[in-house]
């Protein structure tokens, strides 16, 4: 798969280079609701999608939290290229669940994109040397960029659900070239448009077994795949830069802005509390995740598993770091009020509506908060990636 030694500092440095284009971009991203073909290149050539391809085969392999960092910096320019990075590197995790032989066919390059939704879908209906995949898909952020689309599937055997020793059905992620599927234009959000996070369908495709896997059941023994939750433990990220990128836009304009009654901003109490309380915010969310984070990863990298306790922290700092975006962005937008309200002119607008629509994934919703309370309870919650 051939290898040039690219780490996470010199990625970082080829986003930083990147990132004034991309954001000079932002409104041609949301308006064109996917990324542009050349800037996708560009992504590409930084090294973005390769982060968690193993360094066995001259990829990064990048930890969670060094994943959670460069998402961090490529959404602080523009929180819907962020989100298709951070869906584009699951290639190597999914490549970590794969047979050498098959990773290699369907990732022959270290900077092949992966999108898709992985919940079971889908139908897979086992047949010689694969499975026939019928169905249809929401949410496929990137699919309208990604080299490889990955799909969630229950298995039917003779036309009816496989179950497992325990009466639950037996479920795949199917990966196939994203020609083999067709991809529907119904992205029209409000935020994070530019994710071209569409529908996408199968119809009688045929799927080598080899080329299906189970996040339960990686292939390799290392700390990024001993856990079915390394696809969202990257999440936060988003919601991190987003609101870094809002609260860096105020701080800019607060020299030469006044309040109505004449008094400078500079000098208002007002703004200096706003001001104060969201870094506050920004701060208290983004230690929560890395510190968590990092827990779980030592004991992975232990080979020991995470407690519950440990779990339901993780959980709970990435919910807190998509609902605190949103707060950060709306109290950003009530601060700097009318001007606010000017797409063309500030990125407020679009940082209220990119947390907003980022908050209505399942990490930001408040079922988080019900299964982390059942593991702080000691139960064990019929969720994945908790």
């Amino acid at each position: 798969m051939g290898t040039d030694g690219l780490g996470l500092q010199e990625i970082l440095g080829r986003v930083r280079a990147l990132a004034p284009r991309i954001t000079a971009r932002s409104q041609e991203i949301e308006q064109a609701r996917r990324l542009p073909g050349d800037l996708v290149e560009a992504l590409r050539q930084c090294g973005v999608f390769r982060a968690t391809m193993p360094a066995e085969w001259g990829g990064p392999q990048l930890t969670s939290m060094e994943q959670i960092a460069l998402i961090e910096e490529v959404s602080a320019a523009d929180a819907a290229v962020g989100w298709c990075v951070m869906i584009g590197m699951d290639s190597g995790i999914y490549a970590g669940h794969l047979t050498p032989q098959a990773a290699a066919e369907l990732y022959p390059r270290l900077d092949l994109v992966t999108a898709g939704w992985v919940a079971p879908a889908a139908v897979a209906h086992e047949t010689d040397g694969g499975y026939l995949v019928d169905g249809h898909w929401r949410f496929g952020s990137g699919c309208t960029h990604a080299d490889v689309i990955a799909g969630g599937c229950t298995v039917h055997r003779d036309g009816r659900p496989l179950l497992d020793d325990t009466g639950r059905p037996v479920t795949r992620i199917v990966l196939a070239p994203a020609a083999s599927y067709t991809v529907a234009d119904t992205w029209h959000t409000t935020g994070l448009a530019g994710t071209g996070s569409c529908d996408y369908t199968a119809q009688n495709l045929f799927v080598p077994a080899r080329h299906t896997l189970s996040l339960d059941a990686p292939l390799r023994d290392e700390p990024m795949y001993r856990r079915s939750d390394t696809i969202v433990r990257k999440m936060p990220g988003v919601p991190l830069g987003l609101a870094r990128s809002a609260l860096d836009y105020v701080h800019g304009i607060v020299e030469g802005r006044s309040e109505a009654a004449g008094v400078s901003w500079r000098s208002s109490r007002h703004v200096q509390a706003v001001l104060a309380e969201c870094e506050m915010q920004l701060t208290a969310a983004r230690c929560a995740v890395y510190a968590t984070v990092e827990t779980v990863w030592e004991r992975l990298a232990a080979d020991t598993q995470p407690t519950k306790k440990e779990r339901a922290d993780a959980a709970l700092a990435r919910y807190h770091a998509f609902r605190s975006a949103r707060t950060i962005a709306t109290a950003l937008y009530d601060l700097v009020g009318g001007d606010a309200t000017h797409r063309s002119t500030t990125p407020l607008d679009r940082a209220l509506r990119d947390s907003t629509t980022a908050c209505q994934h399942v990490v930001g919703q408040r079922r988080i908060l019900e299964w982390s309370g059942q593991l702080l309870i000691g139960d064990e919650p019929a969720a994945a990636f908790v």
